[in-house]
This record gives C-alpha cells, sequence and structure tokens, in this order.
C-alpha cells in the first residue's frame, strides 16, 4: 500500500489468471489454452505485415479495424450481421471492461450467477457497478426463472465458466423477452465447443450483446483479438467509451491475424471437432475413474470425486506435472476445472489420476 493510492485503488480486489508455468514438460491444463496452433493463414497474414523489414510498423494501425469487423460480419452474414454492428478491443476482457462501464453502470444493479466468470465482480469493483449475484441450481444450470429481480443488466457466459454448462438457445431468447428494458451480455468465449451461438437472436433483439474472443477457439490467446456484436446503439455506446480510453486497442499484427484466422473456417472446423473428441474421451476416463463429471460444451470439463478432496488432488497432479484449476470457492471447492489438451495428454493426466488414487 501507499500514500500515493487513489481511493478507488484502495477497494479493488484484483483478477487472479490461471498460473503460466516457467516450468517446461508440464502437461498445462489451467488456462482453457487451445492445445492446438492457429491456422496457417495466421502466420503467413502475420509474417506479410511484417514485409519491407517491418516498414508498416513505424505507422499506426486502423484505430476502427475496419478489416476485422468486416471479416466478423462476413463470418455471422447468415443471420444479416453488418460490420457497423460489430465492436472490438484487445482480448474479449477488454470489450467486458468498456460493457461495464458503456452498458451496465446504472442505478439498479446488474445480475450474473453466482458461479461464473471472476472478472465480472472486478469490474464492478472497477466501474463502482452495482451487482446481485443469482444461485445456479443444483446441477450448476442457470435458471431464467430466477432472473425475476429489476436489473440495470444481465451478463453470463454461455457456456458457463468454469462449469461449462450450456444455457439453450431459447431460454436465452426468453430471457431477452423478459427484460427488454435492460441490456443483456452473453459471453460466448467457450461456444464453439458445442453450443449454439446467441448471434442469431441479434437482428430480433436490440437490448442483446454477444460477445466472444479469439483466444479459444482459434487459438490465438497470445495475439488478445475479442469482439462484440450487437445492433447499433450498443455499438456506438462501446465505441465512445473505447475512443475516450484508447483510440488504437488492436495493433496491426492482431488485426491481420485475426482476419486471418476467422477466415479460415475449415481450420476452425477441424480443430474444435478435435477438441470435442478429446473431451469425449476425457470425460469417458474421468467417469471410469470414479469422478462426476458435468455435461460440458466448452474445451475444458468440470468434475470432482466423491472420495478425495479436490486441492489435495491438484497438489498430487501438480508434483507429477500435470497443472489443473482448482478453485477455493464456495460450492464449487470440491471440483477441478480440466483443460481439453491432447489426446495424448488425456492420457497423461488419466495415468497420473490412476496412479494417485490408488
Amino acid at each position: 500500500m501507499s500514500r500515493y493510492w487513489s481511493s478507488l485503488v484502495h477497494r479493488l480486489t484484483p483478477y487472479v489468471p490461471g498460473e503460466q508455468p516457467k516450468l517446461a514438460r508440464l502437461v498445462k491444463l489451467n488456462t482453457n489454452e487451445n492445445p492446438y496452433p492457429p491456422s496457417p493463414r495466421v502466420v503467413e497474414a502475420i509474417s506479410e505485415e511484417l514485409r519491407n523489414g517491418g516498414e508498416l510498423l513505424r505507422l499506426y494501425p486502423d484505430p476502427a479495424a475496419d478489416r476485422l469487423k468486416e471479416a466478423v460480419a462476413a463470418r455471422f452474414a447468415d443471420f444479416g450481421i453488418t460490420a457497423q454492428q460489430v465492436f472490438v478491443g484487445n482480448g474479449s476482457d477488454e470489450v467486458l471492461a468498456h460493457v461495464f462501464m458503456a452498458l451496465l453502470k446504472h442505478e439498479l444493479p446488474i445480475l450474473f450467477p453466482d458461479i461464473t466468470y471472476s472478472f465480472y465482480p472486478v469490474y464492478c469493483g472497477l466501474h463502482d457497478v452495482a451487482y446481485a449475484t443469482v444461485p445456479l441450481d443444483e446441477n450448476f444450470a442457470i435458471r431464467i426463472d430466477d432472473y425475476v429481480a429489476p436489473n440495470g443488466g444481465i451478463i453470463f457466459p454461455n457456456p458457463n465458466a468454469p462449469t461449462g454448462c450450456l444455457l439453450p438457445l431459447p431460454a436465452i431468447a426468453s430471457l431477452l423477452a423478459r427484460h427488454r428494458q435492460s441490456v443483456v451480455i452473453v459471453d460466448e468465449a467457450y461456444v464453439d465447443f458445442g453450443g449454439e451461438s446467441a448471434m442469431a437472436l441479434v437482428s430480433e433483439h436490440p437490448n442483446l450483446l454477444v460477445v466472444r474472443t479469439l483466444s479459444k477457439a482459434h487459438s490465438l490467446a497470445g495475439l488478445r483479438v475479442g469482439y462484440a456484436v450487437g445492433q447499433c446503439a450498443l455499438i456506438e455506446a462501446l465505441d465512445r467509451v473505447k475512443n475516450s480510453f484508447n483510440s488504437y486497442p488492436l495493433d496491426r499484427l492482431a488485426i491481420a491475424g485475426a482476419v486471418a484466422a476467422i477466415s479460415d473456417q475449415a481450420y476452425l472446423e477441424a480443430t474444435r471437432q478435435a477438441v470435442m473428441r478429446s473431451r469425449e474421451a476425457l470425460c469417458s476416463d474421468l467417469r471410469g475413474l470414479g469422478f462426476e463429471v458435468l455435461p460440458s460444451a466448452a474445451n475444458f470439463v468440470f468434475a470432482r470425486h466423491r472420495l478425495h478432496d479436490a486441492g489435495e488432488l491438484a497438489a498430487a497432479l501438480r508434483q507429477r506435472g500435470v497443472i489443473v484449476r482448482h478453485f477455493k470457492l464456495p460450492r464449487i471447492d470440491q471440483h477441478l476445472r480440466i483443460t481439453i489438451g491432447t489426446d495424448a495428454q488425456g492420457e497423461l493426466l488419466a495415468e497420473a489420476l490412476r496412479e494417485i488414487l490408488a
């Protein structure tokens, strides 16, 4: 602490990201990174941007990232999405930070699940947004009937994190219809691994904003690109905040790489199918070892063993070179969140668990 800190800094409880260990030869299954590299087109596009000794890097990037907005719009053209309905930022976390300031800072508290992405309460603290949590049901599912209180907005990941549970599209449509006076933010970081995107609802619902990232399904966690899609009034609010904060959130390399990734839908389909097959294999192995595994539509699973403490299991796995995520939080402190890796990594995890459980 320092006397030079503002009162806001004293009040903040920062988000704690997943560990990025410096040790080599670890089976790293703790931060939901894609086990496959990005599309080869990404490397080609970035290399092209660096031609002539990186001459273009002396120039500012396009502050609007129009190429990227057009690529996103083309990706969702079947839903009638236009480039004017797209907002882009430095990872979906930055997009969400702008969302909390631009769309969720009202007199009434916003609502989100009691078990969800732990950055949400952090943003509330940073932007002085009042909030109330809504408990998931006994199966860790979101019940839209529980979202009845007057509110300044609703936000949730779909599939939810860290549970991986999916809220069906008709339920989201019903939630939007029930809360026409509130904005509803659907955070789709993991939707490509088994969910149906709410992008299909954007044209019908002016209160819907869909937030997505290229970190997961597109294997670009290291490039930091996210975007949001909604009707133009919502996008204008985000642009006003962004241009009061940072006019150039995406650099030239990020824009080029993101456009290339989004354009290669065949590669996305191949890698996401591989992840989903590995997820099913891992779920089978875990259940065979006595774990209860929640149904997952994400690139991770949420599991617990009734006879073994989750924290002790995580520590024992780490001793064997396997890292998973353990949250010391109410209701979920006996669960492990395990990222889906390659089949080989899944086998190493299962082998380590067999040794531990024996």
